[in-house]
């Protein structure tokens, strides 16, 4: 009986079948796994659509998520380089959606100090709106591209395009039909990622027709819109985004086609039309303007943090702020500017200019419910007075919370958003495979305390890892002072 049980048991079928075993066991020990640069495993990542914390590992090559792992489940996954996050946060590397490089070329690696101290912050990619450095920029381009120099991806405008006698240096200055269309063949020259325009001295004939040549070339716009043309009108010929809100606010006042025409007429100036417009905004104009915003699609960069930081310098001492380290003697000299214009400004005027920044903050508050996209931009750079690359972005979201707007709404402003505007979804936006590892670790959850984002524990851009200790040595080398 028993030789009959080892028999069947060892019988030629029962034989194939526990060598077939056999062979699949060593088939699966022998199986290398796949091999990956870089690993974060244990962490939390944050769905920026969502709002969700997902318990996934993320593993990098080639500078692109290649595998999301669910965590818990058998994966056959190693990396060269783990990165414990547990208790960690990670989110795509926040975009500063508004920045300048500008002053001059004795300014140049004053400039090129800055690109440390954005990914110091955590910021992968910045939006450059416009400066007199292009050839520099392009340059840096380049070389953060090619891994010559540490710094975020940069998408810019190149240089603004303007009236004649524009106030910014490098600016394109366009009075006639012909010039325009020299203006944007010279930005597709150089390949810009989009087109800013501002209001100095641009006509409102000339700055629609911009608008409108630039959209029919499907080039990306946004800028200021000069007083002489009403929101609707901007909006119309096709702009993209508008920068700052004074733009919007003008929109939304019941008197706008009569405060333009006072402007038409040089009647009143830009700042004397800011009482006016304020006063005469009207809930359901405003509304309408929501509307017509959000049906077309255009963005809205708030810049509440520079709002500000410039409307109290009559009151608050910079003196000791620490990122003053980290700007040269000569960017610090362009700060003079606008600190004298506020110390010279009449009681009446600062009072005015505080008046419009808290206005500005239910403003942007009320976009946001009303579904408009906002963008986060710190607007920081020479010039504009203690407004510093890279933690000035962190008080731009702060700011937004502040007012009401929520933390993942104000987190979808600086990433998310950032992308679609500059329709770069298919790389950028999301901890997503294929997308490129852009990434920063955050030690606590920022969708509780929007604070909560400079408590940064490791940077990730493409294939490079910064860790704190890497972070401390890029401030380090950024103090020149």
């Amino acid at each position: 009986m028993r030789s009959i049980f080892f028999k069947f048991l060892l019988g030629p079928s029962r034989f194939h079948w526990l060598g077939c075993c056999s062979l699949f066991l060593i088939g699966c020990a022998t199986e290398p796994a796949t091999l990956f640069e870089h690993a974060i495993v244990n962490g939390k990542v944050i769905d920026l659509e969502t709002g969700e914390l997902l318990d996934k590992d993320v593993f990098i090559s080639d500078g692109r998520i290649k595998v999301l792992a669910d965590r818990g489940l058998p994966a056959d996954f190693k990396a060269r380089d783990t990165i414990d996050a547990e208790g960690k946060f990670i989110l795509p590397g926040f975009w500063d959606n508004h920045v300048h490089f500008r002053g001059g070329d004795s300014l140049v690696d004053a400039n090129a100090n800055f690109l440390k101290l954005f990914i110091a912050n955590g910021i992968t990619t910045v939006r450059d709106a416009g400066g007199d450095l292009t050839p520099s920029v392009m340059t840096w381009k380049d070389q953060i591209e090619n891994g010559e120099r540490v710094g975020p991806t940069i998408f810019t405008s190149g240089p603004k395009i303007d009236g004649p006698d524009a106030t910014w240096a490098g600016s394109l200055e366009v009075s006639s039909d012909a010039e325009v269309i020299a203006a944007l063949d010279s930005l597709e020259r150089i390949s810009v990622d989009f087109v800013k325009l501002y209001d100095s001295r641009i006509s409102g004939e000339h700055y629609l027709n911009t608008i409108r040549k630039a959209e029919k070339r499907n080039l990306i716009t946004s800028g200021h819109m000069p007083f002489t043309v009403t929101l609707e009108e901007t909006v119309d010929a096709g702009i993209d985004a508008i920068e700052h809100l004074y733009y919007v606010m003008k929109g939304c006042s019941s008197k706008e086609d009569e405060i333009t025409q006072s402007l038409q007429k040089g009647e009143i100036g830009f700042w004397e039309a800011m009482p006016a417009l304020q006063r005469t905004y009207t809930d359901s104009v405003a509304q309408k303007t929501f509307d017509l915003l959000k049906e077309n699609n255009v963005y809205v960069v708030p810049t509440l943090h520079i709002g500000k930081i410039l409307s109290y310098l009559d009151e608050i001492d910079h003196s000791g702020d620490p990122y003053l380290r980290y700007m040269g003697d000569g960017i610090i000299a362009t700060y003079q500017g606008r600190i004298q214009s506020a110390m010279n400004a009449s009681e009446d005027a600062r009072e005015n200019r505080k008046a419009l920044d808290r206005f500005f903050g239910t403003l942007a508050r009320s976009l946001n419910e009303a579904g408009v996209p906002l963008l986060a931009g710190s607007d920081s750079g020479a010039f504009n007075s203690y407004t510093y690359p890279g933690t000035s972005l962190h008080g731009e979201l702060q700011e937004m919370v502040a007012n009401g707007v929520s933390p993942l709404d104000a987190l979808r402003s600086s990433t998310p958003n950032g992308v679609k505007f500059l329709k770069k979804d298919a790389d950028y936006g999301s901890i997503s495979v294929g997308k490129v590892s852009d990434l920063v670790i955050l030690e606590d959850n920022p969708l509780k305390n929007i604070q909560n984002t400079q408590k940064i524990h490791a940077v990730i851009k493409g294939d490079s890892i910064f860790d704190k200790p890497a972070l401390q040595r890029l401030l380090k080398n950024a103090m020149m002072h």
